[in-house]
């Protein structure tokens, strides 16, 4: 597996793209309500990256190997999907949980983020799912530094959220990013510490645990990119981009709306 380092001048554009890319995730927050439809938060989202950041949003037409084009700017992955919703004209309703993922080209480099939010007043269960979730991401950033393994970054997600009857989904993970939208490494969020790619400053990429109120199974549904949860449980997500430094991590996706660290 050959992971790039990247140089200090990609690492100046990367900081750039992901500050856009958390830029539209503060944008969007105050559309997110009841009533409105995920096509009209994609359309905010695509004038906002193309007509004022003079950016590409990476997801619009993303084809890799054997999907059709992904249609839409952003995903908006809605209560029991897990990831890659595509944007539509049902409209979202009162206690909906919704992530919305974005990711901006600027100068040829990637930012990756998504965050989850609430239409209205979400249940109990759907709040404390998302507040799991959002520190289950944080307890695998915190792994991250020159010399730690990818596994530590794996065991601290998995061994945070199964006690809590959680579960981690399998099948997709985080991945090294630059100016490719996804590098290697794939960064899981279970496994064992000190296993795996030993980490070196320089390199970048996603922690982005999808964590299920139920169990792990999933399915694809036919439009080829939804994935929701088998047994039609909630599904929480957060991300961000993270690059490894000499004593510890940055994080790149981040405004002045970021949500702090728990």
């Amino acid at each position: 597996m050959s992971v790039s380092i990247k140089t200090p001048q990609e690492i100046k554009k990367m900081r750039v793209a992901g500050r856009l890319t958390s830029e539209v995730l503060d944008y969007i927050g105050p559309f997110v309500k009841a009533g409105v439809t995920t096509n009209e938060l994609d359309r905010l989202c695509h004038e906002l990256i193309v007509n004022v950041q003079n950016a590409i949003p990476a997801p619009l037409n993303y084809a890799p190997g054997g999907h059709t084009p992904y249609p839409k700017s952003i995903c908006t992955s809605i209560n029991h999907q897990i990831c890659h919703g595509v944007p539509s004209e049902k409209a979202l309703k009162n206690g909906d949980i919704v992530n919305i993922d974005i990711t901006v080209i600027k100068d040829g480099y990637h930012g990756d983020s998504s965050r989850m939010y609430y239409v209205g007043e979400p249940s109990i269960q759907a709040r404390r799912l998302c507040e799991t979730t959002y520190q289950a991401m944080w307890k695998g950033i915190n792994q991250v530094k020159a010399g730690a393994y990818l596994g530590d970054i794996g065991y601290a997600i998995q061994s945070f959220v199964e006690p809590l009857g959680y579960s981690v989904v399998r099948e997709f993970c985080g991945h090294g990013i630059g100016a490719k939208f996804h590098e290697e490494p794939q960064v899981l969020h279970y496994g064992r510490p000190k296993t795996g790619l030993k980490l070196e400053a320089g390199m970048v990429f996603t922690i982005e645990p999808m964590i299920n109120a139920g169990k792990k199974e999933i399915k694809q549904l036919g439009d080829g990119w939804t994935v929701v949860t088998r047994d039609h449980s909630l599904s929480a997500q957060y991300e961000h981009t993270i690059l490894v430094t000499d004593t510890g991590f940055e994080v790149l996706t981040v405004s002045a709306g970021t949500p702090p660290s728990p």
